[in-house]
């Protein structure tokens, strides 16, 4: 009968240390997982979660915004942005300009969540790079505002290299014309905010 009790005992110990070291090891495969996640996934996590997702973002200059994203690139979301007024206006936020993402505390545990792999990396949108989607804009002869480290801009994208823009500059509500291009500017992509359509 002790013998009995014995290996009972031992068998609840031993079940018991299989299941700490299940937890132990679940624990560290998350703690992985976490690591991992890049701030696109974040995004594209909340959205997943919520498509009517409105998102206060902090741009590097310090200015906040309020968008809706809808898009997302390799290193860029498209977003509607509530600019207040009742205003709205599409736009293109490079990630490599969000100094900080505002968010609430249920919005945080929805960040975490892991995204459908056939959604995120797999669609053509997740690997256009922010350079191809201006090359779009720019074949286009899109008007928009550029909003640089430096301030806006308004203009009309003449050619995109590698890392760095042609903006002809002109009057907002002004088609291009060479007769009403004030100056010329080549930007640095790296001085990207912020495109607004």
């Amino acid at each position: 009968m002790r013998w009995d009790n014995l290996f009972d005992d031992l068998e609840g110990q031993l079940e018991q240390e299989l299941s700490a070291d299940e937890l132990d090891e679940r624990a560290e495969e998350e703690r992985l997982r976490l690591g991992r996640l890049s701030l696109r996934e974040r995004i594209l996590a909340l959205h997943e979660g919520d498509d009517s997702l409105v998102l206060s973002v902090a741009l590097t200059n310090g200015q906040q915004l309020v968008v809706r994203p809808s898009t997302f690139g390799r290193d860029w979301f498209a977003a509607d942005l509530d600019e207040g007024t009742h205003r709205r206006s599409v736009c293109i936020v490079p990630l490599a300009a969000v100094s900080a993402l505002l968010l609430t505390r249920a919005q945080i545990e929805a960040s975490l969540v892991e995204v459908d792999a056939a959604s995120g990396a797999n669609s053509l949108s997740a690997r256009l790079t922010l350079p191809f989607v201006l090359r779009d804009l720019c074949r286009r002869r899109s008007a928009l505002t550029l909003r640089t480290t430096t301030g806006d801009v308004h203009g009309t994208i003449d050619r995109v290299g590698r890392d760095h823009l042609d903006l002809a500059v002109h009057e907002a509500g002004t088609p291009r014309r060479q007769s009403s291009v004030t100056q010329c500017r080549v930007v640095p992509l790296a001085q990207l905010l912020l495109v607004r359509l």
